[in-house]
């Protein structure tokens, strides 16, 4: 199956911020859920699952744009659940391309990426965030359903941040990733999540357990937690990301 979504989000010369294309195609469905009131929040737009999967040979695609002085965020209803589909179809792929004008801000919270047993899924995220802009980027990935082994999933991402990349990151975990859920990389966890907030952040700090906040070499922080499920990934990210939403405007002061 293959799928492009797409959403560009516009200041309304009022204030506030209006969705000038919401475009779907299931299984990837885009559906607005707030309204910003006129006000400097912004509209919120969830992801809804129109079909199982990913599955093996699906081609999913979604662009964000948000423009000068606009303000977006997108969450998702559910978690995305990447499933085993036929042996001979390619891995499953899911690119996301997003671009934050000077002045707007998006924020990007959905629920986790799931490695269901025998899949094999990519993901592929490019944001790229204008002098100015304001950006909360949360990820989670959870290695396999309940008392099952993970499948194999690697997602790639970068962030750029006034034309200079801020973050860079690889991760492989499942069966085809040697030594995934090792010291070197999850230490034997099965959640892992990660939040990039620019042009500002938390301050830096560590614990408890497997959680960090760090600065990025640029305009940013990362934070990152590592947990035997997702319920210590969500403790430890979940308020950074509350504060980080009310915290924001359009101009990026803060996030």
């Amino acid at each position: 199956m293959r799928a492009f979504s797409r959403v560009v989000a516009e200041p309304d010369g009022l204030g506030g911020t209006r969705l000038s294309v919401l475009r779907s195609e299931s299984p990837l469905l885009l559906r607005r859920t707030g309204t910003d009131g006129g006000g400097p929040g912004g509209p919120t737009v969830h992801l809804v699952g129109g079909g199982a999967g990913p599955l093996r040979g699906d081609d999913l695609r979604l662009d964000i744009v948000v423009g000068p002085g606009a303000s977006l965020e997108i969450r998702s209803v559910a978690a995305q659940l990447a499933l085993p589909g036929r042996a001979h179809l390619p891995q499953s792929r899911f690119t996301i391309t997003a671009t934050v004008a000077g002045g707007g801000c998006l924020r990007w919270w959905p629920e986790p990426l799931i490695a269901a047993a025998g899949c094999d899924h990519l993901t592929v995220t490019r944001v790229d965030v204008a002098e100015g802009g304001s950006l909360l980027w949360r990820d989670d990935l959870v290695c396999g359903r309940h008392h099952e082994a993970a499948g194999d999933v690697r997602t790639d991402t970068t962030i750029r941040y006034a034309g200079r990349t801020l973050y860079r990151h690889e991760l492989a975990v499942g069966p085809g990733a040697p030594g995934w859920s090792g010291a070197a990389v999850l230490g034997g966890g099965r959640a892992i999540g990660t939040l990039v907030t620019a042009p500002t952040g938390p301050a830096p700090r560590s614990g408890p357990g497997d959680f960090a906040v760090m600065p990025l070499a640029g305009p940013g922080v990362l934070a990152t937690a590592v947990g035997a499920d997702i319920r210590p990934v969500r403790t430890a990210l979940d308020p950074l990301c509350a504060q980080g939403s009310r915290a924001a405007t359009p101009a990026g002061a803060a996030v």
